[in-house]
């Protein structure tokens, strides 16, 4: 017992001072059913970041199927670099090109979401200010000395601060969807297995009281 006591006590203020260095995440509001905010989230990755960034793990067809949009809209609008529907969505960028600009190949965005979690990206899209010691002139409250330019700048003049927050939850709405994109289906099939257990519960019982009553 004294040495889970001495344990504790050494390891809880550093627990406590690692907190405390930790940066705020904003909240990200995300609903994989909001169509809407899924369709301006991919409008504006597709207009803004899918010439560095990949979604690999994604095909256009399905993104069409899921945000209910024609085929003929993703043609124009998504698919930078093929004609197939069913191809899934790479970055028109070279990796070595990409790398010899930026330092690091952008990441594939397939994942992020989970990998960062759904607040660290919000808190990353709204998160950059202006460093003139960087090399694009801005730095990241999030990801310090980033490599990544801040592509987003233009919109947030055009739209203001209140605006371009809701776009940037938008943005990470759909690469939240990106990561899972079956979890709507998911969802609902894990309510109706609930309740088909729990109706199994009833037969079930009733066999168990049956099987018992003699020994009881």
């Amino acid at each position: 017992m004294k040495k889970i006591l001495v344990f504790l006590l050494m390891v809880v203020p550093s627990l406590v001072l690692a907190s405390g260095d930790s940066i705020k995440l904003e909240h990200a509001q995300i609903d994989a059913t909001d169509l809407e905010s899924l369709k301006r989230g991919a409008d504006l990755f597709y207009a803004q970041c899918a010439g560095c960034h990949s979604t690999k793990y994604v095909r256009y067809e399905r993104i069409a199927k899921d945000l209910n949009l024609s085929e003929a809209y993703v043609k124009e609008n998504y698919m930078l670099n093929t004609e197939v529907i069913g191809s899934t969505a790479l970055s028109s960028m070279p990796a070595d090109l990409a790398k010899k600009w930026f330092g690091t190949p952008p990441p594939d965005m397939s994942l992020e979401a989970r990998l960062r979690g759904n607040d660290w990206l919000y808190s990353y899209l709204i998160g950059f200010y202006e460093d003139e010691s960087r090399p694009f002139g801005y730095n990241n409250h999030v990801f310090r000395d980033v490599g990544m330019p801040n592509v987003l700048a233009g919109l947030k003049e055009d739209l203001g601060e209140e605006k371009f927050k809701a776009a940037a939850n938008d943005l990470t709405n759909y690469m939240a969807y990106v990561a899972d994109p079956v979890k709507v289906e998911r969802e609902a099939l894990g309510i109706k297995v609930i309740i088909f257990l729990l109706i199994l519960l009833i037969p079930a019982y009733l066999l168990k009281v049956e099987y018992w009553k003699d020994v009881h």
